[in-house]
C-alpha cells in the first residue's frame, strides 16, 4: 500500500462504481454470482484501506435500479449475497468502528434484506471512524425525483416557501443530506459512463476510469488512486490566481 497521504491534500469521500463482477467469473469459466461473491470480499479490503489514506467517506454501488432487468436467477443471487453480507459483516464493522448507512429507494427490497439493512445502520450508528455508505437499489435520478417529491410535498404543505428554493434546498432531500459530496468517483472494469450514479452529488467530482475487473482491484490501486487526486488542480469553475 502506498504512503498516507498529506492530510487535506487527498478526497475525503471516495464513491466508487464496483464493475466487472460478472465477466471476472465468465472470464474464468464460472457463474456470474461466482463474481459477485469475489468482489463483496473486495470491499472489506478497500474499506480497510480508507484510514490509510484519509478517506472518511467511502460510497459504494451495489445494486441499481436497472439492475432489475437481470436474469431472475441473477436477482435473487444477489439479494441473497446482501443478506449473507450484512449477516457475516455486521460485528466486523462494528469492532472496525466503521458507520454504516444505505441509501436507495427500499419500497422493492424484500422485508428481511430492509430489516437487516435498518438493524446495521442502527447497530452502528454511534461508530465513528469510517463511513461506509451503500447503494442499492439506487439511481440517480430516481432519487433525484424522490427528493423533488418530497420537497413538492413541503411546498404544498406550507413548510417550505417556493421563493426560498435554491442549489442548496434540493440537497437536505436527497438520500445522502448527512453526506459532504464526493471529491473523487472511481468506475471498474474499463467502462466510462457514471451509470446514473450520485448525478447531483458528482456535479465536481473528479473521475477515473480504470480497466480493472473489480474482484482484482485492491488496496494498492485503490491507495495510488487516491494519492494522484492530490496532484489535481481543482478550480470549480474558477481560475488560479
Amino acid at each position: 500500500m502506498g504512503k498516507p497521504i498529506r492530510e487535506g491534500a487527498g478526497p475525503r469521500h471516495v464513491a466508487v462504481i464496483m464493475d466487472g463482477n460478472g465477466r471476472w467469473a465468465q472470464a474464468r469459466g464460472r457463474p456470474r454470482l461466482f463474481g459477485h461473491h469475489a468482489g463483496a470480499k473486495r470491499v472489506r479490503e478497500i474499506v480497510q484501506a480508507c484510514p490509510d489514506v484519509g478517506v472518511k467517506y467511502l460510497t459504494i454501488f451495489a445494486f441499481s435500479t436497472e439492475n432489475w432487468k437481470r436474469t431472475q436467477s441473477e436477482v435473487a443471487g444477489l439479494m441473497s449475497l446482501f443478506r449473507r453480507y450484512i449477516t457475516k459483516e455486521a460485528r466486523a464493522l462494528k469492532a472496525e468502528n466503521v458507520q454504516v448507512r444505505f441509501i436507495g429507494d427500499r419500497v422493492r427490497l424484500d422485508h428481511k434484506l430492509v430489516r437487516l439493512m435498518d438493524e446495521l445502520e442502527q447497530m452502528t450508528v454511534d461508530c465513528t471512524g469510517v463511513n461506509l455508505t451503500i447503494a442499492i437499489n439506487y439511481g440517480g435520478r430516481d432519487e433525484v425525483a424522490r427528493a423533488t417529491r418530497r420537497l413538492a410535498e413541503d411546498v404544498a404543505a406550507g413548510k417550505l416557501d417556493p421563493a426560498s428554493v435554491d442549489e442548496e434546498t434540493l440537497p437536505r432531500y436527497l438520500d445522502t443530506c448527512v453526506l459532504p459530496d464526493p471529491d473523487l468517483v472511481i468506475r471498474t472494469s474499463g467502462e466510462a459512463r457514471i451509470s446514473n450514479f450520485l448525478l447531483w452529488q458528482s456535479a465536481y467530482a473528479e473521475y477515473e476510469f480504470v480497466d480493472t475487473l473489480w474482484p482484482d482491484f485492491g488496496a494498492e490501486e485503490f491507495s495510488r488512486l487516491v494519492s494522484a487526486y492530490g496532484t489535481r488542480d481543482r478550480r470549480y469553475g474558477g481560475v488560479r490566481a
